[in-house]
């Protein structure tokens, strides 16, 4: 699957701001900080569709880009600790309506950190995406990081954490494309299922 041509269509600040996509959606979510902006650039084979941040908790919209055959949602991170509990329950307000819609979502890719353990917030996200019957695959970023032989020891640590089989786990690398085609792969699946 070739990828050409992605392009920013709008952010959405509050539920009566999502949009109804025409085509099937995939939304990103993550830990701030997990790479987010990285994976959707380097997906888009652009430097800055998403703006990255070195400062953890910048995204803190739901943004939507258009790739084509699909929609990609980029949600705000959770989990960072250096912002005020009113905008942490905001935020999570704003996380629970997007997926209230679930009839719209065609499938969730979870950023997670290859080289750390999966957070509790990682931990409840995958719960709250089981419960609500969501479709998910776990995107363990940063894989550069990491020697080709402790990438696959993380990967079976990653998925034995979220209690998946090592399918569901892909590793990307947001800065050497490492992992893409594995992961365009995975959204053809996706596209074909949504048929």
């Amino acid at each position: 699957m070739r990828i050409n041509g992605a392009k920013f269509i709008t952010s959405a600040a509050s539920p009566a701001q999502f949009i109804v996509p025409q085509k099937p959606m995939i939304a990103v979510c993550g830990k701030s900080n997990s790479g987010k902006s990285t994976l959707i650039n380097m997906l888009a084979n652009q430097k800055n569709l998403a703006k990255t941040s070195s400062a953890p908790g910048r995204t803190r919209l739901v943004n939507y880009f258009d790739f084509g055959e699909f929609v990609l949602a980029d949600l705000p991170g959770y989990g960072y600790a250096a912002v005020s509990k009113a905008e942490k329950e905001k935020w999570g307000r704003v996380l629970d309506a997007f997926f209230a819609k679930k009839e719209q979502i065609a499938h969730v890719f979870l950023l997670s950190d290859i080289r750390r353990d999966p957070s509790a917030d990682d931990m409840q996200m995958v719960q709250f995406l089981n419960y609500h019957i969501l479709p998910f695959t776990v995107v363990a970023t940063k894989a550069d990081k990491l020697s080709r032989m402790k990438q696959r020891e993380r990967l079976r640590a990653v998925a034995n954490a979220f209690g998946l089989g090592e399918g569901n786990v892909l590793a990307v690398s947001g800065l050497t494309g490492g992992g893409k085609e594995a992961l365009t792969a995975r959204i053809a699946q996706i596209l074909q299922l949504t048929e």
